[in-house]
């Protein structure tokens, strides 16, 4: 981990150099030139490091990084705490006697790095060293090889038909269920998964829905799961009972197909069982276990599939299948003769066979395959989980030292958390784990891909074009992996900051009172003493239940013998972020603490209410995320531009609050990413020219969602980089957006790739920039006629109508031709015929109609368009499926490959 170290030592170096801030400029004006100079210094032992952390050749080696590590780390430390301390000086003799520390703190460091790099010299003249080419490999594959790839199983085909067999023969007595058994690794979840997304299986039951449990399940998660499946949307109920009644009564008399996924315990089984109708005929309960005896408690017929170790030529095909994914055939033979060992001496372990393949992937010499092939034939013995875990720690070792620190972060979430990849790889941005030289997004989207190619982590969900991963999780061995690794505190310290109740009349004493509503005081909503907080405790793994306000999850740089332990604020300056870590929204806020977490890089408190905007917040210049939750609108404060560093924003709130910023929060230079429900950007200050390219989001990705008053020339000239827009529109704004004409100064985002509109009746776009590919429209109450003007886009792939984005009874396209279009998503309007043809859609690959109640029939013509892959009906007349099939039968007698048709759930409603 000690290259990690010095990429987020090189990362706050240069941020400094480079701030636009002008307050920071003149802090920092008179060290400059020690700031530069050991700027490089950094870079030189960094490029030494990035040769050879990987490769352990000799002890002295392994000696230098935990040198390089600790010294990065107190390093990056005492700049960050000096630059803080300057910043928060209150006085002339303050602000001297801090600017003075601060310069003699650089010249300390400076002594720091050069003994280190002293002793890398001694390592390289000693030729301890391999030559960079022969040590460090291109582990990179193409970014779109994980988005061709699809989930399914190689060598399980007997087993997936009887499965299929069992699920979806008639029966007429009670609900049965079917475990799947087997080790970790086995492949019960991906057998599962397959049979789950299954046609036949999608059509035989009226309701599907997944759940996945862990050792420690929590009920609630469970029975939110299952109804998200069932019924969509969001619950605010947080009663057992309540939620348990609505899973029953939404599977009441209907067939349904549940499956609990990685069930460890009878007890977990009798939690959620009474949820499960019992009259409802056909109805089938799979089930994932590592248990028998679960499985027999569980089931009541002899149903369960025993998932066994897969024989030779198995192994071998799956092996095939995953690291010659990309080759052309026939394989080469040395390759497949080490191949067909390396299959062979994997025990039939599937979990292994993937791992070690997907290793092998990308590596393209045969020494390479040799030497690989040695090490897990070492690591061979009669215990298959001790096995699987040596081999993935093979894996893990073959990692570049970017990887593992990316992969060792999937240990902060909860096991078996499906984790939204954009705020897993805005996390990786904000600790610093990526070259700042580099492309953040592109270096990101890398290092997942490459996870991913390897087989360490598992894509969940994609995006409806399948053009991008929504969510990711890693399987529970990996995740074990994981939290090995970072017990040891090599690259961070997990712990937990946990609170309790305090006595009101102790809290006024101690004048740290929350700030919660005086209107309307939430009974959850509590003072806190400072002594009350216990911090950083280690968390054992029991129900955050237990905890009536959540905790707080911590993580700490490392200790070493400059930052010890046993001073406790020492341990709040080493916190670098935080977490609040709860099943449910809480109005038990840290606030007066947040001042002492001066060095703070990431605060996400999203899941917990706040009235205001916390002021304590300002004091901390080094954060780069943060995310709030707020129930009523504020103002943004002008002291805002203090977090000169902040990378991403985030405020969501359940009342859609509107939030105004103040012009200074043009000096978030940093700023990548803004998202909140509802807020003004205010126009650019008058200032010079030279300053004014200090007054803009140059390096903004994504921004939402914005009012439409804010399209004026002034503002969209400040964001003119985004490449992702939002805008949400007011009923009271309405007139005087029509008047402004603004929204056609869009055209000056020359780089937006994807906007969103929302709630505004009846706009009009004279002009759209013509890099646009992805539009979604939401409660625009459009004519049908106007998709004629957009539709004349060249770039649009993603065309997503939702709920009443046009209004009328028929759409006919006439001439227009959506040129590019792949995929078209309709939802909730009143559209009753539709009269396209192929030629208006020419390159469809996914058609997606949800809730249009009156639509009855799909223009049969696009029968006759080659790319369409996939038609999805849910919530929608039983009739309409009957022109779909009709266009598979079509595609069929024209011998092309039929169009896939699936169902989520019929509509009950009438035309």
């Amino acid at each position: 981990m000690a290259y990690a170290s010095l990429i987020s030592l090189m990362t706050t170096i240069k941020s400094l150099l480079m701030t636009s801030n002008s307050r920071m400029q003149s802090l920092i004006c008179d060290d400059k030139e020690e700031l530069w100079a050991l700027h490089e210094k950094v870079c030189s032992l960094g490029v030494f490091l990035n040769n050879f952390e990987k490769n352990n050749v000799s002890e002295e080696m392994t000696y230098l990084e935990v040198q390089v590590k600790e010294a990065a780390s107190a390093i990056e430390y005492t700049i960050q705490l000096r630059v803080t301390e300057i910043e928060m000086a209150n006085t002339k003799s303050q602000n001297k006697r801090t600017r003075r520390n601060f310069h003699h703190s650089l010249q300390q460091v400076a002594v720091d790095i050069d003994r280190v790099r002293k002793e890398s010299t001694k390592i390289r003249d000693k030729g301890k060293q391999a030559s960079e080419e022969s040590l460090v490999q291109d582990f990179s594959s193409s970014a779109n090889d994980v988005l061709n790839v699809k989930n399914s199983m190689v060598g399980r085909g007997d087993q997936r038909e009887r499965l299929l067999e069992d699920l979806t023969r008639g029966y007429s007595g009670e609900p049965k269920v079917i475990p799947i058994i087997g080790m970790g690794g086995i492949g019960k979840t991906t057998l599962a998964i397959e049979v789950y997304n299954d046609a036949r299986v999608r059509s035989h039951f009226d309701v599907c829905a997944w759940a996945t449990l862990s050792q420690q399940h929590n009920v609630k998660e469970i029975l939110l799961n299952l109804l998200r499946s069932t019924k969509g949307g969001t619950f605010d109920m947080t009663d057992e009972a309540e939620l348990a009644d609505m899973l029953h009564k939404s599977l009441y008399g209907k067939r349904y197909l549940i499956v609990m996924d990685d069930i460890w315990s009878s007890k977990a089984w009798d939690d959620v069982r009474r949820c499960f109708p019992s009259q409802n005929k056909g109805s089938r309960i799979l089930l994932t276990t590592r248990n028998s005896e679960v499985a027999c408690y569980a089931n009541t017929e002899n149903l369960s599939l025993q998932m066994s170790f897969m024989d030779q030529d198995e192994s071998w095909n799956l092996f095939k299948s995953v690291a010659f994914a990309n080759e052309a055939l026939p394989l080469p033979s040395e390759f497949e003769n080490i191949g067909k060992k390396i299959a062979e001496k994997s025990h039939g372990l599937p979990l292994t066979i993937v791992v070690v393949a997907g290793l092998l992937k990308s590596k393209k010499t045969i020494e390479d395959w040799e030497s690989v092939a040695k090490d897990v034939k070492s690591f061979v013995n009669n215990d298959p989980n001790e096995q699987c875990s040596h081999v993935l720690g093979l894996s893990y070792n073959h990692l570049t030292s970017d990887l593992k620190t990316c992969l060792l972060y999937f240990a902060i979430f909860p096991e078996d958390t499906e984790i939204p990849t954009k705020h897993l790889k805005r996390f990786w941005m904000a600790e610093g784990f990526l070259n700042f030289e580099s492309d953040l997004e592109g270096e990101a989207e890398k290092c997942l891909q490459d996870l991913i190619n390897r087989c360490l982590v598992h894509v969940s969900k994609k995006s409806r074009d399948e053009t991008k991963i929504i969510s990711c999780k890693v399987h529970d061995l990996i995740y074990d992996l994981c939290l090995r690794q970072v017990q040891r505190g090599n690259l961070f310290i997990m712990n937990d900051i946990l609170f309790e109740k305090s006595d009101e009349k102790k809290a006024q004493i101690n004048d740290f009172v929350f700030d919660c509503d005086p209107n309307h005081v939430p009974s959850v909503c509590q003072s806190l003493s400072r002594h009350n907080m216990q911090p950083f405790k280690h968390w054992t793994g029991d129900k955050i239940d237990k905890f009536p306000y959540g905790l707080y999850r911590a993580l700490l740089t490392p200790g070493h013998h400059q930052l010890r332990d046993d001073d406790n604020n020492n341990l709040l300056k080493r916190t670098r972020c935080i977490f609040f870590s709860g099943h449910y929204l809480s109005t038990f806020i840290l606030k007066s603490e947040l001042i002492h977490f001066k060095l703070l890089k990431i605060l996400d408190l999203e899941h917990m209410a706040i009235y205001s905007f916390p002021l304590q917040i300002l004091s901390l210049i080094w954060l780069r995320y943060l995310a709030l939750c707020c129930l009523k609108n504020f103002d943004i404060p002008p002291e805002i531009c203090r977090l000169w560093n902040l990378q991403t924003f985030i405020v969501r709130g359940y009342t859609l609050p509107y939030i105004t910023f103040p012009e200074q929060i043009w000096g978030l230079m940093q700023l990548r990413y803004l998202k909140l429900q509802n807020f003004h950007l205010p126009n650019q200050p008058s200032v010079s020219v030279d300053k004014a390219r200090h007054m803009s989001f140059s390096n903004i990705q994504s921004i939402s969602y914005l009012s439409p008053l804010c399209c004026t020339k002034e503002v969209l000239s400040g964001i003119q980089n985004v490449k992702k827009i939002g805008f949400n529109g007011d009923q009271d704004e309405y007139e005087s957006f029509q008047k402004s004409g603004h929204f056609n100064n869009l055209v000056i985002l020359q780089q937006l790739e994807t906007l969103s509109v929302r709630n505004m009746y009846d706009w009009r776009l004279v002009t759209i920039p013509t890099t646009l590919k992805k539009l979604k429209l939401f409660r625009t109450y459009l004519s049908w006629s106007y998709l004629d003007i957009i539709a004349e886009l060249p770039n649009l792939e993603v065309l997503k109508l939702m709920l009443n984005a046009c209004r009328g009874k028929e759409w006919d396209p006439n001439v227009s031709v959506f040129t590019q279009l792949k995929l078209l998503l309709i939802e909730v309007n009143s559209l009753k015929s539709w009269k396209a043809t192929n030629d208006n859609f020419p390159v469809l690959e996914r058609l997606v109609l949800r809730s249009c109640y009156r639509l009855k029939e799909i223009p049969i013509e696009f029968a006759d368009i080659n790319t369409l892959q996939l038609i999805e009906f849910d919530r929608c007349l039983p009739i309409l499926a009957e022109s779909a099939v009709r266009i598979q039968q079509e595609q069929q007698d024209l011998g092309n490959d039929p169009v896939d048709v699936r169902i989520i759930t019929y509509s009950c409603g009438n035309s």
